[in-house]
């Protein structure tokens, strides 16, 4: 499966974000991509208020029509930021649709990050389930979700081969993308697709380096911090040879972590 990381700039406006994700979406599929992945809250902005965040949730069920169009329409598979409706208040979500539109998956963010993840979301209520798609089983997250292993670790013994993780990181803390990671995709032998913002929003500066790290914990693509659309296929090979030179999920000894789990 060839995947398309989208690293673009923060946008608020909902028309406008569909328009590009349906010229980026098109660009991809042109260049072989069967997976476009867009940031986090990608559709609408992520660090916009409560109060618009609640509007866009509103506007939810017609945003999830026209990104299954977008799918249809350039036969590629989409996995997209964006709010949906919640309890007290709206959820951080992803969604994942396949190329023919059919919505495959969708995921809550789990791990509320600071003051404008907890005034504009309610909490997700359970981890991502994993989902077939294009042959290999994925997993999401989102964000501040990856930086806890235990998060990866427990889709990986769901048997995810790939977590893809829109995000929304800001400076200064690059080390997210350049060692936890890495370290995520290393520790459990797979795959993380990890797909970033440029750019700035409020208070925010975007940092970039979205990236697809493979299951030896090497780059298998890296951006920079400007936008772009990074290309990467995953490979079977590689992820069987290093599940067997890496033993970390077979060598573990759950009993001695039962009362911390």
């Amino acid at each position: 499966m060839k995947l398309a990381l989208w690293q673009t700039l923060p946008q608020s406006d909902i028309a406008t974000a569909l328009q590009t994700l349906g010229e980026a979406a098109k660009e991809a599929a042109a260049n072989g991509a069967d997976l476009l992945v867009t940031p986090e809250m990608y559709v609408g902005g992520y660090n916009i208020g409560a109060a618009n965040i609640a509007a866009h949730a509103d506007q939810s069920a017609q945003v999830l029509d026209d990104l299954k169009e977008i799918a249809r329409t350039h036969d590629i598979g989409l996995i997209v930021g964006l709010t949906l409706p919640g309890q007290s208040r709206p959820y951080n979500a992803c969604i994942a649709v396949d190329a023919t539109g059919l919505e495959v998956a969708r995921y809550h963010k789990t791990h509320l990050f600071g003051d404008v993840d907890r005034a504009q979301f309610s909490q997700g209520a359970a981890l991502s389930d994993v989902f077939e798609l294009n042959g290999w089983n994925v997993a999401l997250a989102i964000c501040y979700d990856v930086e806890f292993p235990e998060v990866t670790r427990a889709l990986a013994l769901q048997g995810a081969e790939i977590v893809v993780t829109p995000t929304a990181n800001m400076a200064p803390f690059d080390s997210v993308a350049t060692r936890l990671v890495p370290a995520r995709a290393e520790e459990n032998g797979l795959y993380v697709a990890y797909c970033n913002y440029v750019g700035s929003e409020g208070q925010f500066t975007y940092n970039g380096l979205s990236c697809l790290v493979g299951p030896d914990g090497e780059d298998r693509a890296r951006g920079a911090d400007a936008p772009t659309l990074l290309y990467a296929t995953l490979d079977r090979a590689a992820l069987v040879r290093a599940r067997q030179a890496q033993t970390h999920l077979a060598d573990r000894r759950a009993n001695f972590y039962k009362d911390i789990l």
